[in-house]
């Protein structure tokens, strides 16, 4: 008996070989599902949400303190100025072009005049309208350690420099305004930013011997 050997064709081992190289390659090429992409997505949400308000917080702190900063630096700019030309300068507040500012007031006249001293406060910095409550979301009133005066000047009161450079309550009720030294309070200067919903809180202290400090509250203290 004749045996008739089959040879195997090399057509059906390429083309299975092809069909397998072909799944290999869709396989590699499917991409991303619907279903993976919408993981993604809200994973970065969630991250998104928990970042940019610590963000947003972060740059307010850097905004209200630099702003404080600009505040202190004005205010031991007119202590100069003031014992320079031996004269009494007061540090105003007010608006220019719509920007929040603080001057030296040179000429007494209690409003901003080209030339004057000034300081633009960053981003949404504001003066506070006085001392904090204590209560109701703000901090406590700022407490100089080792003052043992009756408390403190603050926004309220106008922060003048007599011709010796020390601070005085200019008193705007007298005519010519008074400033007399020394003072019988040390003097805290409150600024506010609020972003994020919450509101930051920095103070400028000026010592009855003219220092200047700025200060910022962390939630539970000043420091």
């Amino acid at each position: 008996m004749t045996k008739h050997l089959r040879r195997k064709s090399p057509n059906l081992s390429l083309t299975a070989s092809s069909r397998g190289a072909a799944r290999k390659a869709t396989t590699r090429a499917r991409g991303f599902s619907l279903v993976e992409l919408l993981i993604v997505v809200f994973v970065v949400m969630v991250i998104a949400a928990i970042a940019i308000p610590n963000v947003l917080l972060a740059v307010s702190n850097v905004r209200l303190r630099a702003s404080a900063a600009d505040l202190a630096g004005l205010m031991q700019q007119a202590r100069i100025m003031a014992a320079k030309n031996n004269a009494i300068y007061a540090i105003r507040y007010g608006t220019l072009n719509g920007v929040q500012i603080a001057y030296v007031d040179l000429d007494g006249s209690g409003s901003f005049n080209a030339g004057e001293p000034l300081i633009q406060f960053s981003g949404s910095t504001v003066p506070a309208a006085g001392t904090p409550a204590g209560s109701g979301g703000q901090p406590s009133a700022y407490v100089l350690v080792g003052d043992t005066g009756s408390g403190s000047y603050d926004n309220t009161n106008t922060l003048g420099y007599t011709g010796r450079g020390l601070p005085c309550n200019y008193d705007t009720t007298t005519t010519p305004p008074t400033c007399s030294t020394p003072s019988a309070k040390y003097f805290v200067y409150y600024l506010t930013i609020t972003a994020v919903g919450q509101t930051r809180w920095a103070g400028v202290v000026v010592t009855k011997g003219g220092r200047a400090k700025i200060t910022t509250w962390n939630g539970t203290a000043w420091n």
